[in-house]
């Protein structure tokens, strides 16, 4: 878990603590806290408590964004951080387009992990 820089937390549109995503999930917040410490979601600490939240593009219709696990694997694999993955993510990509996190969320998945793949070489 991370504090996260401004840059990056100006990157992604919304954000949701352990809690909510618990309620979505229909699961208990300490298996939320379990899919974080598994690498499943990424969390960061943000705002003046330090809560500790996951982007709401990560939560899709009551489960994990199809995708997102295997595409946050491939960029771990990549050596990226958790603020590097998050910054790629949530940036832009004109080729895809909008970004990755979006893609994710429209089920183009394939296509997001072909290009993390890519920046493996």
């Amino acid at each position: 878990m991370t504090e996260i820089d401004a840059k990056i937390d100006a990157l992604v549109p919304s954000w949701l603590t352990l809690p909510d995503i618990a309620e979505r999930l229909d699961v208990e917040v300490t298996r939320v806290r379990q899919f974080v410490k598994e690498g499943l979601l990424i969390a960061v600490r943000r705002g003046e408590n330090r809560v500790l939240m996951v982007p709401a593009d990560f939560i899709g219709e009551g489960r994990i964004t199809k995708g997102l696990t295997g595409t946050l694997t491939l960029l771990r694999d990549d050596g990226f951080s958790d603020e590097e993955m998050l910054e790629w993510l949530f940036t832009a990509d004109d080729s895809l387009p909008g970004t990755p996190a979006q893609a994710l969320r429209e089920n183009r998945g394939t296509e997001v992990k072909r290009r993390a793949q890519a920046l493996a070489v």
